[in-house]
């Protein structure tokens, strides 16, 4: 996350052009969006429970467990030509690079649709519903993304599971009783589909990786380059890090802090 917000910093300050980044996660992480209440929805007991790594992202949207996926963000300048202003045609603009990506892995995906009521339903958990422009199988959601515009510029990003557990998944929201928890991810598997269910094979991050690298390149009309931090770049990501994303105050405190103070 705080690469992430690092190269969002740099490319506002003209250090370095848009970017686009792929990666994958160490052990299970479970991300919520920057403006998302934690306290009566995250059971963090079950987090600890699996070990789960958890982390507030910059981006909004609802929580997403990361874990056996290819991840990737975008960064881009609002006022770039390519770019519209509205937040959901950005969304299905970048989304082309989604789109050649599933292609080269054999899928043909739609766009999500949501209608109104639909759209402003809220869900603690990313994949129980589909946003605009998001990637669908079959009415089934299979990729889940999160946008943030922060001084002229876009950070997107996004999660495209190749498997899910979903038994950990539950188990790290909290519910009435098991019954309706038992319910809930029942229904989930009418919701979504991983990449590993659809096609009936087993794909690693590499091959993942290279889909939608050249995915992006041909739904987006880019030559990508590659970019190595430097020593002294990857030390300003380790600060933020610290000072920020591995923090309580950050992950945990601050939108009660903010109730407070506004209450």
């Amino acid at each position: 996350m705080a690469l992430d917000e690092t190269l969002l910093n740099w490319h506002r300050e003209g250090k370095i052009p848009p970017t686009l980044r792929f990666y994958g996660w160490s052990r299970p992480t479970l991300s919520v969006g920057q403006f998302q209440k934690t306290h009566k929805t995250i059971d963090f007991g079950a987090v600890r429970t699996y070990n789960c790594q958890f982390v507030r992202r910059l981006t909004g949207g609802s929580a997403v467990l990361h874990d056996n996926e290819l991840t990737y963000s975008i960064v881009v300048s609002e006022d770039h030509p390519g770019i519209p202003a509205s937040v959901t045609e950005a969304y299905y603009i970048l989304s082309k690079g989604l789109v050649e990506g599933f292609n080269n892995l054999g899928i043909t995906v739609d766009y999500a649709m949501p209608d109104k009521q639909t759209a402003r339903d809220r869900s603690a958990v990313c994949f129980e519903k589909a946003a605009f422009y998001e990637m669908m199988v079959d009415g089934k959601k299979l990729s889940g993304n999160a946008q943030t515009r922060n001084k002229g510029v876009l950070l997107q990003h996004g999660s495209i599971p190749m498997d899910m557990d979903t038994e950990m998944l539950y188990d790290l929201f909290l519910f009435p009783n098991n019954a309706i928890k038992q319910r809930m991810r029942d229904a989930f598997h009418r919701k979504a589909i991983t990449i590993d269910q659809l096609t009936n094979k087993t794909h690693t991050y590499d091959m993942m990786k290279d889909a939608f690298y050249a995915g992006f390149e041909t739904g987006l009309d880019v030559t990508l380059q590659p970019f190595e931090l430097s020593r002294q770049q990857w030390e300003e990501v380790y600060r933020l890090a610290e000072t920020k994303y591995r923090t309580d105050d950050w992950n945990y405190y601050r939108l009660r802090k903010e109730s407070v103070k506004h209450g």
